[in-house]
C-alpha cells in the first residue's frame, strides 16, 4: 500500500510519518480491507491542527475522515478513530450484503463547477446575463453502484449527496441525507 503524507504550509516530520503509517497499518489490517492509497494531509487553522484522511480502496470506494485538536498527534489520532469507525461499518455491511462485488466500481468522467455563493448584484457580469458566476473547474468521477453501494460510500466520505450511475439500469440517481437523518433518494429511470 501506498502512503502519503504531507502537510500544508507545515512540515511534517519522520516520528509523526511512523506514527501515521503504523497506526493506519494497524486499522487496515484489522479490518482486511484492500487498501491501495492512503492520503494523510495536516494543515493549520489558527490555533488548532487539522488532519484530513483519506483511503481508496481496491473496489472503488473511498473512506474519508477528519480530526481537529491542539496538538498535531492528536489530530491525527481523532481522524484514525474516525476512520476506524467507518471502515467497522463498512466491513459490517459487507458480511451483511448478499451480493459480492467482484469487479472495480466503474467511472464516467463529468466536469464539475463550483459557483460563487456571494451576493452579486454590484457585478456587471452576472447581472447582465442572471447566471452564477463561476469561481472553479474541474473534473469529477461518477461511480457505477448499486442504491446500497451508493449509500455506504456516503457514509464512508461524510458527503451530505452524492450522484451515481445506477448499476440496474445505468441511469443517473441521487442519494442525500434527509434533516430527519435518514436518506433520500432520487431516480429519474423509475416510474410511477
Amino acid at each position: 500500500m501506498h502512503f502519503q503524507i504531507s502537510g500544508k504550509h507545515l512540515d511534517v516530520g519522520d516520528s509523526l510519518k511512523d506514527h501515521v503509517q503504523k497506526e493506519m497499518g494497524t486499522i487496515l489490517e484489522k479490518f482486511a480491507i484492500r487498501p491501495v492509497q492512503a492520503l494523510v494531509t495536516f494543515s493549520r487553522n489558527r490555533h488548532e491542527f487539522v488532519c484530513e484522511s483519506s483511503v481508496h480502496l481496491s473496489t472503488g470506494l473511498t473512506a474519508a475522515a477528519n480530526g481537529r485538536a491542539t496538538g498535531i498527534f492528536a489530530s491525527f489520532d481523532l481522524a484514525a478513530d474516525r476512520m476506524e469507525k467507518q471502515l467497522r461499518r463498512h466491513k459490517r455491511r459487507l458480511k451483511d450484503h448478499h451480493r459480492k462485488r467482484t469487479s472495480p466500481i466503474e467511472t464516467t468522467g463529468a466536469p464539475q463547477y463550483i459557483l460563487s455563493a456571494q451576493d452579486t448584484e454590484s457585478e456587471s457580469a452576472e447581472s447582465d446575463s442572471l447566471q452564477p458566476v463561476i469561481i472553479a473547474e474541474m473534473e469529477t468521477d461518477i461511480k457505477s453502484l448499486s442504491v446500497g453501494e451508493a449509500v455506504m460510500q456516503m457514509e464512508l466520505t461524510g458527503e451530505p449527496v452524492l450522484v451515481f450511475r445506477n448499476e440496474t439500469h445505468q441511469g443517473f440517481n441521487v442519494v442525500y441525507r434527509r434533516n430527519d437523518g435518514n436518506f433520500g433518494w432520487i431516480d429519474p429511470g423509475i416510474s410511477g
